[in-house]
């Protein structure tokens, strides 16, 4: 927790003011029952009209005064609430950008963005109520006591008698639901990844017609989390009538003290209902507190798991290096190999080739072969179990991240765009291209169709490019990753949407590219068969390495892909 404290220390001010201004609100409250009680005692009783005008006018400009320094306090309170939580947020952001893929594998994208959302409100309204209720609600029920015994000791006695009790009631309460509160937001969490995954996937659950098994599995987790808040609702709502039982019974105790104290002339009238209007504002500060407790046990749980976040340490550990050695190898594989986290077999074998630069290499096999781990493992995106990557002669944990990937273009597997124009999103690729770089980008990627279509680099695209079809948004992210000129390019299985006409166009003008190092990670022979060097992995190993013409000599596997895929483009 105290790694979030740093992050209060520009809101000090505020966090003074707040509760000192409810500190002097809270003084004019207690000063209040004193006033009503020489009301009734010398203005009422005593029939003197002019007392009870002064008197009222007294009260009514302590209302104004504390209704004031109420609305100072909560402004305060609000303004360090709010930039703390925003600067919590931004330092979360901030933090997930410098995670390795590991790391957010690990964590789960639907636990992160919980907890920025979710956890996040729940800290910021805890801070907020605590600022302004933490000093006061304690302040009002010990002063109100105070003040009683002022009035009178002997009845003053119950609240002495019941304000231990209460706290036994209200911090026994907190202490069994706090470790509940934590338990249902992992439930939230659980709930929250299923319904991502579900609304991410709802077209291939319609497509196998498994609606009933999601909602049947969705019902599961929902009832389970519903379990768990209903245990600790029930507990949390005994706070209330807890409180309630005992402030009555103390009540009914002084009002029956009271009325013996009078009836024997030691005691007013107005001091008893000065007692009265004491022992209930202690009932309305203790039910204030015991609602502020729960608040701060949610915020609590919450900010802890923020923390587990900021206290993450990144498994990405990139170096300072802004510049390759003056070498022909453009990347180099040195025994490299990798095992996921969690995972007890290799996702990839060792595996050793060079590449050269303005070489065209290609990487095939079936699904789940280890294709994508590979090229992930040129930007660092994942870090080599054992043995090195090399890009320009340095392994590529030497180099500065914004280094290495701005000498990498990449086409992810899923074609990702973003809401806003084409040419914002061209822009991505490089920030300060021109119409022209992006015009000629998006001619090599075979996109210039689309740009015309859509009326020009001003055209809109949806969120996540719903309004383009997948071949659309392919050619469109390859052409965001050439705006950078790249020396590297990386397209990871991105034309798979594409024609094989169009295919052939976009790697032929790819091919054109002068002294780009080209990486075609593809499940067909006909993109890579072309390529100066294939290869070919077969469940995470490195079956063959070679041309397409000593590969369909050596190596089985390569040639039953290309046997298949031809025949079946013949069979068609």
């Amino acid at each position: 927790m105290k790694r979030l404290l740093k992050y209060l220390k520009s809101y000090k001010k505020e966090c003074v003011l707040g509760p000192l201004f409810k500190m002097f609100e809270a003084t004019l409250e207690l000063i209040v029952p004193l006033v009503i009680a020489a009301i009734i005692d010398r203005g009422i009783e005593a029939e003197n009209p002019s007392y009870v005008v002064k008197a009222s006018l007294f009260l009514l400009s302590l209302g104004i005064v504390g209704l004031a320094f109420s609305l100072t306090a909560q402004y305060f309170s609000a303004k360090a609430a709010v930039g703390f939580v925003g600067k919590l947020r931004y330092a979360m952001f901030e933090k997930v950008g410098t995670l390795s893929y590991s790391d957010i594998d690990e964590l789960g994208t639907s636990t992160l963005i919980t907890r920025m959302t979710q956890d996040a409100s729940k800290v910021q309204n805890g801070l907020n109520l605590t600022l302004r209720l933490l000093l006061r609600s304690p302040f009002v029920v010990f002063g109100a006591m105070i003040m009683a015994f002022t009035v009178d000791v002997r009845s003053a006695l119950t609240f002495a008698a019941v304000i231990p009790l209460l706290s036994v009631v209200v911090f026994g309460i907190m202490l069994i639901t706090m470790p509940l509160y934590k338990k249902a937001q992992k439930g939230t969490d659980k709930l929250l990844t299923r319904t991502r995954e579900n609304l991410s996937g709802v077209r291939v659950i319609r497509a196998f017609g498994n609606e009933d098994e999601e909602i049947s599995a969705f019902r599961g987790e929902n009832d389970a989390l519903t379990l768990i808040q209903r245990r600790v609702g029930r507990i949390s709502a005994l706070m209330n009538p807890l409180t309630y039982v005992l402030i009555n019974i103390a009540v009914l105790l002084l009002i029956h003290t009271g009325a013996v104290r009078v009836s024997e002339g030691n005691l007013t009238q107005g001091e008893v209902v000065a007692l009265y209007n004491y022992m209930s504002q202690i009932l309305v500060e203790l039910i204030k507190l015991a609602n502020l407790i729960i608040s701060i046990t949610k915020a609590l749980a919450s900010a802890s798991r923020i923390a587990d976040v900021l206290s993450i340490e990144s498994t990405e550990n990139m170096g300072t290096l802004t510049k390759g050695k003056d070498t022909d190898i453009a990347v180099e594989f040195c025994s490299a190999s990798l095992s996921y986290s969690g995972s007890s077999e290799a996702s990839l074998d060792p595996i050793s080739f060079a590449v050269r630069k303005g070489e065209t290499v290609g990487i095939i096999g079936g699904t789940g072969s280890g294709k994508t781990t590979l090229v992930n493992m040129i930007p660092a995106f994942y870090k080599a179990t054992s043995g090195e990557v090399r890009v320009l002669g340095e392994e590529v944990s030497k180099y500065s991240p914004e280094a290495l990937r701005g000498m990498i273009g990449i086409v992810p597997q899923s074609a990702i765009l973003f809401e806003g124009s084409i040419r914002e999103n061209m822009r991505w690729g490089n920030e300060n291209a021109s119409d022209e770089d992006i015009m000629n980008a998006v001619a090599t990627a075979q996109a210039l169709d689309i740009v015309d279509g859509k009326g020009g680099l001003d055209a809109k695209i949806e969120q996540g490019g719903r309004n383009l079809s997948g071949g659309q948004k392919q050619r469109l992210t390859i052409a965001r990753a050439l705006v950078r000129k790249p020396e590297i390019l990386i397209l990871d299985d991105s034309a798979s949407a594409l024609d094989y006409a169009t295919d052939a166009s976009l790697r032929k003008a790819i091919k054109e590219l002068s002294g780009t190092t080209v990486f075609i990670v593809s499940q067909r022979a006909s993109s890579v068969m072309y390529a100066d060097k294939i290869i070919v992995l077969d469940d995470g190993m490195a079956v063959g390495i070679g041309t397409h013409s000593e590969l369909m000599a050596s190596c089985p596997v390569y040639r039953e892909i290309y046997a298949t895929q031809f025949s079946e483009v013949h069979d068609g």
